[in-house]
């Protein structure tokens, strides 16, 4: 019997799912629904996965010239439902299930964002997730009031002041603060709450919150950071870490470096869970798998993956030579993507125009099989120290979930790699994630001498 187990995430979109998976004859018409997240949350559930994942962006996508033209033609990247309002609809319907939302550091406030999680984590019951991300697209700054983003380092120490601030926020009220004796009439300890009274280079907040502190002390929090300044972020912030590779190799690389800068920062390894992307396409055996991801495959416009590049990448790539090989680009909007690309394009020898198709529809992770070749993958990447489980991407919904959990989940459990029973009842639990106490942002928090010189793992 494995003595570690894997954990099993979903990447869904709060929208149409991925560039062409809404032309899949198979695929749901019903993004606009509420049944739809509904209906996925219960397969998840079913299936004991830890948690469902929403990403999200503050912009319909401008790429190929700036235009939103083709996001909005394509279908890539937009529209996009508010993923607050998502998942709490997910969790209303499950009871183990945990649910994480994308939230930016660069346009939300955090006494805004400390009471929505927080209060999403004591109506779920402890499952709430946050993923934190600083945004990429100027197109997002324009709609706040900017004309473009500020540089990587400056959206990164906003994140970090704004993750100082969340967390005190949540550590405002004891764990023990409400009382709620009708007898006496008294309803809380005022004395085990108190003001943070913060006065940051971004942000000015009194507190304390208006939401006690929430059953998992912090709602999970999840990052996706590539850059050095990123890794760095994650692995003092982080509670588990989404990536995307295109080799075994490279996500052993950076599994190793993200657990080093956890252990560099006092943490416990452990407790940052690393999950790569993974796009399985089950089939009865690889034959029937390729069928279909060929099938799937001659959907995509090349045009399309490219404006999801673009959108990603921060580059409009059709004014270069789309029959020459991908240019070399030294600022991009999402480096982890964009490594991945030239990872795969120099390893295939591919055209600009080649790459956009493969980036239409790419598979990450080679999970194209049958159960049992789909599992094999897997347990080679655990087994390798490449990730502590997955996040899965669905070619298309709620089908392609469906397929993984009816027979990709069961060959997972019959060689004892993954739950039969969820193990608790919070998010953390499920994750093996020790529940924060309080006061435990002091640890996570770079200080301001190490942030200035740029120090510890910078």
């Amino acid at each position: 019997m494995p003595s570690k187990k894997i954990h099993l995430a979903a990447f869904m979109n709060a929208g149409p799912q991925g560039t062409v998976g809404w032309r899949h004859p198979d695929a749901g018409d019903g993004f606009l629904t509420a049944e739809h997240y509904q209906h996925i949350a219960r397969v998840l559930e079913a299936a004991r996965f830890d948690m469902a994942f929403v990403p999200d962006a503050l912009a319909v996508p401008r790429s190929l010239g700036g235009s939103f033209a083709p996001a909005v033609r394509f279908g890539s990247g937009t529209p996009r439902l508010d993923p607050m309002t998502v998942i709490t609809l997910m969790s209303s319907v499950t009871t183990k299930l945990g649910v994480a939302a994308t939230m930016s550091t660069g346009y939300q406030e955090p006494y805004n964002l400390a009471r929505s999680m927080g209060t999403l984590d004591h109506l779920s019951g402890g499952r709430a997730g946050w993923n934190v991300v600083t945004s990429f697209q100027d197109a997002e700054a324009q709609n706040f009031n900017q004309d473009k983003l500020p540089d990587r380092e400056e959206r990164y120490a906003r994140a970090e002041e704004f993750l100082e601030v969340t967390t005190r926020l949540w550590d405002s009220w004891s764990d023990d603060a409400l009382i709620r004796d009708k007898a006496s009439g008294r309803f809380g300890h005022p004395d085990q709450v108190e003001a943070i009274d913060h006065k940051g280079r971004f942000f000015r907040v009194q507190g304390p919150l208006g939401v006690p502190r929430p059953p998992q002390g912090y709602p999970v929090i999840v990052q996706a950071g590539a850059s050095p300044t990123g890794r760095d972020f994650a692995s003092r912030w982080a509670d588990v870490v989404f990536c995307s590779h295109e080799s075994l190799d490279s996500a052993v690389a950076f599994y190793q470096d993200m657990k080093q800068r956890a252990a560099a920062h006092g943490r416990d390894p452990e407790q940052l869970k690393i999950l790569p992307a993974a796009t399985t396409v089950v089939g009865t055996d690889y034959r029937d798998a390729m069928a279909k991801h060929e099938a799937f495959f001659d959907l995509v416009d090349h045009e399309a993956g490219l404006s999801r590049l673009a959108y990603h990448v921060n580059v409009d790539l059709t004014k270069y030579d789309l029959d020459g090989p991908l240019p070399s680009l030294e600022v991009v909007g999402v480096e982890g993507h964009y490594r991945e690309v030239v990872e795969f394009a120099e390893r295939e020898n591919l055209s600009v125009r080649e790459i956009g198709r493969w980036y239409g529809a790419r598979t990450e992770g080679n999970m194209i099989g049958s159960a049992t070749d789909i599992v094999d993958t897997m347990e080679q990447w655990l087994d390798a120290g490449a990730a502590d489980g997955f996040m899965i991407q669905a070619t298309h919904v709620p089908v392609a979930f469906e397929d993984f959990a009816t027979l990709v989940v069961p060959e997972l459990q019959r060689r004892g790699l993954f739950r039969t029973e969820y193990e608790g009842d919070t998010l953390r639990e499920n994750l093996g994630l020790a529940r924060p106490e309080r006061g435990e942002w002091r640890n996570r928090a770079r200080s301001v001498a190490d942030a200035a010189t740029g120090g510890a793992g910078a």
